[in-house]
């Protein structure tokens, strides 16, 4: 399986745009990275062009046009075990 790269095109607060170009698409819900940053965004839609509107799981501060991005292939995921038992979480 080949990773899927982007670049951010577009920054606004907590969401960020990034070109994947056509046919090389992350699904929907799944994680990407900023790899410079380290800073993981949820794909939220495809707006079409080859971008996928993405939602940035923490602050995008520092994040500019041309960094680039990485496909995990699958969604956010959180570890859990017995400390976490029972806790609600306000994300």
């Amino acid at each position: 399986m080949t990773t899927k790269k982007g670049k951010v095109s577009q920054v606004i607060g907590p969401v960020v745009d990034i070109e994947f170009g056509e046919g090389n698409m992350p699904g929907i819900y799944n994680a990407v990275v900023v790899e410079k940053m380290d800073i993981v965004c949820e794909v939220a839609q495809h707006i079409g062009d080859g971008i996928a509107r993405c939602i940035a799981m923490s602050s995008t501060d520092g994040i500019s046009r041309g960094m680039e991005v990485k496909d995990t292939g699958s969604p956010i995921t959180v570890p859990v075990g017995d400390e976490v038992l029972g806790r609600l979480f306000n994300v």
